[in-house]
């Protein structure tokens, strides 16, 4: 997997759209692989939230009969967290502050969600 893809994705994002504070790709299991987060949020810790708070999002959207998840918003007093999943196997997390355009999110996201998906699905070549 090449990181340095991701965190040019990520840091990409956050140029395409005002407001956006900290982002993470983890694992649908909640285990972190890329981060771009301020010193005062625990990567890991939202890694681990980020995809258990999609793995109920998911859960409701199929026992809903409201088709495959593509994101889920929460909202806070002082901005909102963007769940995003990444095909079935991994997501995205996007803290915004209270400025985020979140339509303006997810225009941009759906590109660069493809491109990660991308980036994590690559086959590595050894030995080159």
């Amino acid at each position: 997997m090449n990181r340095e893809a991701l965190a040019l994705e990520m840091r990409g994002l956050r140029e395409q759209v005002t407001g956006i504070t900290d982002t993470a790709v983890a694992a649908a299991d909640g285990l972190l692989i890329a981060s771009d987060t301020a010193e005062s949020i625990d990567p890991e810790g939202l890694a681990a939230l980020a995809a258990a708070g999609l793995g109920l999002a998911r859960r409701t959207t199929e026992a809903t009969a409201r088709g495959v998840l593509r994101q889920t918003v929460a909202y806070g007093s002082h901005g909102c967290a963007a769940f995003y999943a990444v095909g079935d196997t991994a997501l995205m997390v996007v803290l915004g502050d209270e400025g985020l355009d979140l339509e303006r999110l997810h225009r941009a996201t759906r590109p660069a969600l493809d491109r990660i998906g991308s980036i994590l699905t690559e086959k590595t070549t050894e030995g080159v």
